[in-house]
């Protein structure tokens, strides 16, 4: 005894030396190494069977009371138990008899004729908790500590209920100090013994753990015959019992004498009873129990009766075993169990109860091994791109379909119209089938049409929003299944059924129940097939709305290219020079300009900017360029619209060609990329601003979110190049074509005033040193962002007339978002947009000068003084703003423009003071 406890410690020891390395969340499935579960068995079958045995061993050469132990195996939670009772059932129908010389017992073991049962071991352990009157009073030792002892034996019952010294019905026990022998064999208990050598042979052989229990017991208790029952839980909640070990005759008895239809009725319902009640019963003669009728005549053959339930070291109720008739040893005459028997009895159903919670640790591991293994498999599937939505769901079925040796896989998919006049149907079918070939098995995808199927399990499936797990026997095969429902995650709603069918035995071709890691198997698969799902329908939604996509550009493309007439009369018509269109002077206007010579004028740029020779761009396309360019502007908008990118392109083309700076700083790239950028940086514009839109949620600040409309004007500035016709950046490299696209849209995304307060500190920073490197990439991209602000208020610039002018169309425009607001989302517009403001639109121009343009023109002014026409032009529009805004003192209050005359003077001074 004392070598089997140290060497239970060693082994203690040991797994807690390891148990560090083996560390996961217990809410994700761990395929743990085989040597480990392996390790996990070894402890629980070394320690628990070695430390409980002993003590029952020492406890069998006592005759009297002996002190009280306590239970001290670690708590699993009842929720991790899984199905093994179904597993016990078929191992017992396939395997051999269990044979043993030390059994001692009369009939052969072919005698023991278990009855058909669908029961698993998740339900079996998954009964009810522990009762206040079980392990009421705990060690004071950790669960988790090393000493191990056993669970207090069972108190005794009343023996009959005709017995004048004890009550007519069983009550329920109390836990009693008291122990009894374990066995009549002492130290040499074979059954015992037996449970030792077998180690781990034993698991995964439930019905014979639970033959050799009950008939090395009957034995014992010298019964006539005897029962053992599982409980499960049914998905209501409800515990059944379940049979492991049929009505069984034993010793000398005949099976006629104890298993008749009677006898199995009566049986039922004292092992219901204990299960009810929970605790032993010992009836002298079963006939004088009311509440059992006994009014068949066969009856007469069964009278003592002794039933005790089978609990776990938590005192979790896991079985009920029956012993029916106990013989005299003298003459063989019927005798009642006595209060010994009911403790020997106790005793080995203890033993059999942890060794089960032991059997079903290690088998929960193994299933839960397997399953982290089919959905690793699952996801691989689910990851990887597959030719069709079948395909994907039958290679996700074949994964799952080996570990439950289900002979038949389907899945049911609804139509649309699922219910119509109050019937169900489905529109498609998948169906899979399952060859075993010896331990491999082949899976084919069969074609069948939903009218070769028996649809209604799966239809009370999606009706009911359950999974359906069943077996039937009634007919010729049986036939078994599971149906799962598959979900929407989003809607809850069922999109589909998965269907198993005919779980094939391991070692025969017999069709067995499915159990609960069948279920668990099925259910997870069911979300991954959600998964594929909502995977196949996104895809199929965004095909479409991508096709939709293709027919809008289509029909874009037609109604933006200019007509054929249109370009062929540009491309004929002779270009005006640059100095009669006076387009490189800064104070050009295009005020009243005719508009075939605006589209000219452009042509001009690229001819004197050599863009067109330098890239090799085809003349027709570079005027059905300009033409769309310009059709893709709203004329319906006062201010920014097709002359407004007239006017900005030919301020960058006045200050790239008043100096040779500009040609040296910049490559060919950066010039063809600023004058393209120009002309697109208010394609097809709103007359709105960026916040009018993300506060309206309109479809632009769903898509970009930030600088909605600058990045509206860059795809459809692509859309343009992109164009049949217009395409004139088809000579360059691919390596160059992403490059100017790239500084085309950084260059439009710049004239956002966000992005251009954002940056112009480090522009003013640069602006007052005496030299500047332009070499670096990033400083060139901060000059090209600046002259694009700087070319996009240029009309601030302009002689006063054309000024005066631009200011009104930039009012009109702006008072009009103001009125939308007011009227859409019931505020008070900003300044400069509420109409009520209209007379303060001097001062306005002043603050606007002041705080964005003025700034910006004197930096890059200092950096380059051949600018410097559009800071003085800036600073004389200034001054006539502010004569303006002084000669409305008098008529709307002379506070507002006291100060701005007050501010005026004061810049006058500092421009002077810096200077």
């Amino acid at each position: 005894m004392i070598y089997c406890i140290l060497m239970s410690m060693t082994v203690i020891q040991e797994h807690l030396a390891l148990k560090t390395f083996f560390k996961c969340d217990c809410n994700k499935a761990v395929s743990f190494p085989v040597s480990f579960l392996q390790y996990i068995v070894r402890v629980l079958i070394c320690v628990f069977p070695v430390c409980c045995v002993m003590c029952l061993v020492c406890d069998s050469r006592v005759s009297g009371p002996q002190a009280e132990t306590s239970p001290l195996l670690p708590k699993r939670s009842s929720s991790e138990h899984s199905d093994l009772l179904m597993k016990a059932h078929h191992h017992h129908r396939a395997s051999s008899p269990v044979t043993g010389s030390h059994l001692n017992i009369s009939s052969p073991m072919d005698r023991l004729k278990p009855l058909n049962c669908n029961l698993s071991a998740p339900e079996w352990m998954e009964c009810s908790g522990c009762s206040p009157d079980i392990l009421c009073c705990q060690s004071p030792c950790s669960p988790r500590s090393s000493r191990f002892s056993f669970s207090p034996f069972h108190p005794l019952s009343p023996v009959c209920p005709c017995s004048p010294d004890l009550p007519h019905s069983p009550l329920p026990l109390r836990p009693s100090a008291a122990k009894a022998a374990a066995c009549g064999y002492g130290e040499c208990c074979p059954w015992m013994m037996e449970l030792m050598r077998g180690g781990l042979s034993w698991m995964g052989s439930v019905a014979e753990l639970c033959q050799g229990a009950v008939l090395h017991a009957g034995e014992l208790l010298a019964a006539e015959g005897s029962s053992l029952s599982l409980v499960k839980k049914e998905s209501s909640g409800r515990n059944i019992l379940e049979e492991v070990i049929a009505l069984t005759a034993l010793g000398c008895s005949s099976e006629d004498d104890v298993c008749s239809h009677a006898h199995l009725e009566l049986v039922k319902g004292i092992m219901g009873c204990v299960l009810a009640t929970r605790s032993p019963m010992n009836l002298r003669d079963v006939s004088e129990d009311p509440r059992f009728n006994l009014d068949d005549k066969h009856l007469s053959k069964i009278r003592g009766v002794l039933s005790i339930p089978i609990k776990n070291h938590r005192g979790e109720m896991i079985g009920v075993v029956l012993m029916i008739n106990k013989r005299n040893e003298c003459d063989g005459s019927a005798s009642a169990f006595t209060n010994m028997d009911e403790k020997v009895l106790s005793n080995h159903m203890d033993v059999l109860g942890m060794v089960l919670d032991n059997v079903q640790l290690y088998e929960s591991s193994r299933q839960e091994a397997k399953r982290s293994q089919a959905l690793i498999e699952m996801a691989q599937v689910l990851s990887k791109e597959h030719r069709s939505f079948e395909v994907l769901l039958s290679k996700m079925a074949a994964t799952i379909m080996p570990f439950t040796h289900a002979q038949y896989y389907t899945i049911f998919i609804p139509g649309e119209q699922t219910v119509v006049e109050d019937e169900v149907s489905f529109s498609r079918v998948i169906h899979l089938e399952c060859e075993e070939l010896g331990s491999t098995c082949q899976i084919y995808r069969r074609e069948r049409d939903i009218s070769d199927l028996d649809p209604s399990y799966a239809l009370r499936t999606l009706l009911a929003m359950e999974t359906l797990n069943m077996s039937e026997s009634s007919g010729e095969p049986m036939r078994s299944l599971i149906c799962c429902p598959v979900r929407n995650e989003r809607s809850e709603d069922v999109i589909a059924v998965c269907q198993l069918m005919n779980k094939r035995s391991r070692d025969s071709d017999e069709v067995e129940a499915f159990n609960r890691y069948d279920e668990r198997l099925l259910e997870d698969l069911a979300v991954y097939c959600g998964l594929a799902l909502q995977y196949a329908q996104a895809v199929q939604i965004t095909e479409e709305r991508r096709a939709s996509i293709e027919v809008t550009q289509e029909v874009l493309a037609y109604h933006i290219t200019a007509a054929e007439q249109e370009i062929q009369a540009l491309q004929e018509a002779t270009i005006p020079s640059a100095e009669s269109l006076f387009i490189l002077d800064f104070h050009f206007s295009d005020f009243g300009l005719p508009e075939d010579l605006t589209t000219q004028a452009t042509i001009r740029m690229f001819l004197d900017l050599n863009l067109v020779q330098d890239f090799n761009i085809d003349y027709k396309n570079l005027c059905q360029w300009v033409l769309t360019v310009r059709r893709g502007y709203r004329n319906s908008v006062p201010y920014h619209n097709w002359n407004h990118a007239l006017s900005t392109a030919q301020s960058m083309f006045a200050m790239l060609m008043a100096t040779d700076q500009f040609q040296t700083i910049f490559s060919r790239l950066e010039i063809l990329a600023l004058m393209i950028a120009t002309l697109n940086h208010d394609l097809d514009h709103r007359g709105v601003s960026n916040s009018y839109i993300e506060r309206s949620q309109q479809p632009l600040a769903q898509l970009y979110g930030h600088s909605s409309l600058e990045n509206h004007h860059y795809n459809l500035c692509l859309f343009i190049l992109n164009n049949t016709g217009s395409q004139i950046l088809s000579g360059l490299s691919s390596e160059d074509h992403r490059a100017v696209l790239h500084m085309i849209k950084r260059a439009i995304l710049a004239t956002d005033l966000t992005v251009y307060m954002e940056r112009r500190k480090e522009f003013f920073s640069l602006s007052k040193k005496s030299r500047v490197n332009w070499k670096s990439e990033k400083k060139r991209d901060l000059l090209r962002s600046m002259l694009m602000t700087a070319s996009d208020l240029s009309a601030i610039t302009k002689p006063w007339p054309e000024q005066k002018r631009i200011a009104n169309l930039v009012a009109m425009e702006f008072f009009a978002q103001g009125d939308k607001e007011r009227e859409e989302f019931k505020i008070k517009p900003i300044d400069i947009m509420n109409r009520e403001n209209s007379t303060r639109l001097p001062c306005m121009q002043v603050e606007y000068i002041d705080d964005i343009c003025y700034p910006l023109y004197k930096a890059v002014s200092r950096l380059f003084d051949t600018c410097s026409p559009l800071m003085n032009g800036c600073k004389k529009n200034r001054e006539n703003w502010l004569h303006l805004a002084a000669e409305g003192k008098e008529g709307h209050g002379g506070k507002s423009s006291s100060v701005t005359l007050e501010t005026y003077k004061n810049n006058e001074e500092e421009e002077q003071r810096e200077e």
